[in-house]
C-alpha cells in the first residue's frame, strides 16, 4: 500500500505541474518549448541531469561494469568533457543566437540556397530518427524494470490479457529480455506498462510544455538521487560496507578478477581499443556542440551567464554525483547476483539492477525506488517528447509547410497544437522501435556510430567560417551511408567509430574547401549576433573588428574546459578510490586527488569561470 501511495503522489504532482503551466505554454512556441526564456542556470542544469538520469542508464552501467569493470564506465564519464565544452564554449553562442530550435540555426548560419532544405533535413533526422531511437532505448529500460514490478497478467482478467498477448506475440515476441511467464504474456505486460507510462508523461509534457518538464525534472532528480542513495546504502549494509564488497569480490571471484573489476584504467579485454573509443565519442557525436535538448535548455535560460552555469552544474551532477551510488550498486550486485561462467550475458546483467531492488529493499524503500525509477523514465521521456515535437511543429510544419510551401504564417496556438499532436506520433514510433531492440548496450553502440559521422561539422560550423551548408549535407549523407556498411562489415566498435569519424571529417572539410562560402552578408550578420569563437578573421576584418578576438575567446573557453575537467575527474577518481581502493592499496592517493579537485574548483570560482 505504501508503494502505491508514493507512486500516486508522484503522478499527482507531475500532472498538477502540467496543468499549472498550461495557460502560459499555450500562448506560442517560445513559451511552450523555451519556457519564455526564463530558466535560471540551476534549473536548466538540474533538468539536463534529470533527463540523462534515465532508467536505462543504471542498467547500462551495471552491464558495463560486469563486462569491463569500472574502467568501462569511461565510455560514459568521458562525456563530461563534452558537457564542459558546451558550458564554456557553446552555451553563450546558443543563447545569443536567439533561435527556437537548433535546426533553425541552419538558416541563420548559412542562409541562401539549400539552407531551408538542410533545416528540414536536420529536423527530420534529429526529431525523427535520433529522437525516436533514444526514446526506444529508454522504453527498453522501462521494460526491464516494469516486468519485475508490474505483472499486469496477474491483476487483469484473462479476457483482456490473452488477446493482447497473442497480438504482441505476432508483432514482437522479444519485447522483454527474460521472464518467468510466456514471452507473449510478458510482452503484453510490458506493452501495458510503457503505454501507461508514456500516456502519463505525455499528459503533463503536452499540457505544460517546457515549464512543466523542468518543474517535474527538478523534483524527479531529487527523488532519483534519494532513491539510488538508499539502494546503494542497503547494498553497503548487506555486504558490510565498501571494504566488505572488495573482500567479497576477492573471496568469490579471486584477486585478479576483483582487481580487474575495480580498476579505473582500461582493462585487459578492452585495452588500447578503449583508449580509441574514449578519444572519439565525446567529440564526434550527434550533440557535440550541445545540439538537441541540451542546447534547448541553454536557449531557455535568462542570459548566457545562466546558460554557462547550467552546463557546469550538469557536468558535475552527471559525472560525479550520480556515478557514486551506481558504482556501489553495480559492484555489490557482482556479489549478490554473481555472473555465471563464460561470456557475460549483457542483457541479463543489465536486468540485475532491477532484481536487486526486489531482493534487497523493504516495502517502503522499494516503493521509493519504484518512484525513483518511474521518475527517471518520465524525466527522460518528457524531454524527448518536448524536444522532438519542437522540430515537427516549428521547423517542419511552421517553416517548411506553412511558410515555404503554403505562403502563410501559422498562429502561435496552431503551432502549439501541432506540437501536441507530434507528441502522440513520437510515442507510437518509439513503442514500435522499442520492440526491436535487444540489449540497451547494443543500441547505444549503434547510436554512437551514427553520431560519429556528424559531430565534426557541428563543432566546425561555430569555429570555422569556411563551413557551409553543403558541408552539413555531406556529413549527414556520410553518416547515413557509412553506418550500415560499417555495421555489416566491421565488428570492432573502436575501429568502426574511428573509420566513421575520419571519413566524415575528411568529407566535411573537403566539401567546405571545394564549394563556395556562405554569403558575406549572412556571415557578417551571424557574427554580429552570435559572436562565435574560433577562426572568423575574414568576417571580423570585413566588419572592422579585431580578427584574432574570436580565436582568443575560443582559447579562453578551452582553457576553462581543461581546468574544470581536471577538477571534475580528480573528484570522480578520488571519490571512487576513497570508497573502493584496489586490493593492497591505501587511500592516500584518493585524498590527494580530492584536495586538488577542491582547490581547482575554488580557483575557477574566484576567477569567475
Amino acid at each position: 500500500m505504501l508503494d502505491l501511495v508514493l507512486v500516486l503522489a508522484f503522478v499527482a504532482y507531475s500532472v498538477n505541474a502540467g496543468l499549472r503551466a498550461r495557460r502560459l505554454a499555450s500562448r506560442d512556441l517560445g513559451e511552450y518549448f523555451l519556457a519564455g526564456r526564463t530558466l535560471r542556470g540551476w534549473q536548466a542544469g538540474a533538468s539536463m541531469a534529470a533527463t540523462q538520469f534515465a532508467a536505462d542508464t543504471p542498467l547500462l552501467v551495471t552491464g558495463l561494469v560486469a563486462l569491463g569493470g569500472l574502467g568501462a564506465l569511461w565510455l560514459l564519464w568521458i562525456y563530461g568533457l563534452s558537457f564542459l565544452l558546451l558550458a564554456h564554449v557553446f552555451a553563450g553562442p546558443w543563447r545569443r543566437a536567439g533561435v527556437l530550435t537548433d535546426a533553425e540555426l541552419v538558416e541563420q548560419r548559412y542562409g541562401g540556397r539549400g539552407s531551408l532544405a538542410l533545416r528540414a533535413c536536420k529536423a527530420l533526422y534529429y526529431g525523427g530518427v535520433l529522437n525516436s531511437a533514444a526514446l526506444a532505448m529508454v522504453l527498453v529500460g522501462a521494460v526491464r524494470f516494469t516486468e519485475v514490478f508490474l505483472p499486469w497478467h496477474a491483476w487483469l482478467p484473462a479476457g483482456f490479457i490473452d488477446p493482447l498477448a497473442r497480438a504482441v506475440g505476432e508483432f514482437a515476441g522479444g519485447f522483454v529480455a527474460s521472464s518467468t511467464v510466456a514471452p507473449e504474456v510478458a510482452g503484453a505486460d510490458a506493452l501495458i506498462s510503457v503505454v501507461v507510462l508514456m500516456g502519463f508523461t505525455a499528459l503533463y509534457s503536452m499540457t505544460g510544455g517546457l515549464r512543466a518538464v523542468v518543474a517535474t525534472d527538478i523534483a524527479q532528480l531529487a527523488i532519483m538521487i534519494v532513491g539510488t542513495v538508499i539502494y546503494a546504502g542497503v547494498v553497503l549494509v548487506d555486504l558490510g560496507g565498501p571494504g566488505g564488497i572488495v573482500d567479497a569480490l576477492v573471496a568469490r571471484h579471486g584477486a585478479a578478477q576483483a582487481e580487474r573489476w575495480l580498476s579505473l584504467g582500461p582493462g585487459s579485454e578492452l585495452g588500447p581499443a578503449l583508449l580509441v573509443v574514449l578519444a572519439l565519442p565525446w567529440l564526434f557525436q550527434a550533440s557535440s556542440d550541445g545540439t538537441g535538448y541540451l542546447a534547448q535548455r541553454c536557449m531557455a535560460c535568462t542570459d548566457e551567464a545562466e546558460a554557462r552555469r547550467a552546463g557546469v552544474m550538469f557536468a558535475w551532477l552527471q559525472i560525479v554525483l550520480r556515478s557514486l551510488p551506481w558504482v556501489i550498486v553495480a559492484l555489490g550486485l557482482l556479489v549478490i547476483v554473481p555472473p555465471g561462467p563464460g561470456a557475460v550475458d549483457v542483457a541479463a546483467r543489465e536486468q540485475t539492477f532491477v532484481q536487486g531492488i526486489d531482493l534487497l529493499l523493504s516495502p517502503g524503500a522499494r516503493g521509493l525506488m519504484l518512484v525513483a525509477m518511474l521518475a527517471a523514465l518520465a524525466s527522460t521521456i518528457d524531454t524527448h517528447l518536448n524536444w522532438g515535437a519542437s522540430y515537427w511543429s516549428h521547423d517542419v510544419y511552421g517553416r517548411l509547410w506553412c511558410e515555404a510551401l503554403r505562403g502563410r504564417k501559422p498562429s502561435g496556438r496552431e503551432l502549439v497544437w501541432v506540437a501536441r499532436a507530434a507528441n502522440v506520433a513520437l510515442v507510437v514510433v518509439a513503442l514500435t522501435l522499442a520492440a526491436r531492440i535487444g540489449s540497451i548496450q547494443a543500441a547505444w553502440h549503434m547510436s554512437l556510430l551514427f553520431g560519429a559521422g556528424i559531430g565534426a561539422v557541428l563543432l566546425l560550423r561555430w569555429t570555422w567560417e569556411r563551413i557551409n551548408v553543403w558541408s552539413e549535407f555531406a556529413a549527414i549523407a556520410a553518416s547515413l551511408v557509412l553506418a550500415p556498411v560499417l555495421l555489416l562489415h566491421c565488428d570492432e566498435v573502436p575501429l568502426r567509430l574511428s573509420l566513421m569519424a575520419i571519413a566524415s571529417t575528411g568529407i566535411t572539410v573537403g566539401v567546405a574547401l571545394c564549394t563556395p562560402r556562405a554569403e558575406p552578408a549572412v556571415l557578417a550578420e551571424f557574427y554580429r549576433r552570435v559572436r562565435p569563437p574560433g577562426f572568423w578573421g575574414r568576417t571580423a576584418t570585413a566588419l572592422g573588428e579585431e580578427p584574432r578576438a574570436s580565436r582568443r575567446e575560443l582559447a579562453r573557453g578551452l582553457g576553462r574546459v581543461v581546468r574544470e575537467g581536471l577538477g571534475l575527474y580528480l573528484a570522480l577518481y578520488g571519490s571512487v578510490r576513497l570508497l573502493f581502493p584496489l586490493p593492497g592499496e591505501g587511500r592516500l592517493g584518493a585524498v590527494v586527488a580530492l584536495a586538488i579537485a577542491g582547490g581547482l574548483v575554488l580557483w575557477s570560482r574566484r576567477r569567475g569561470d
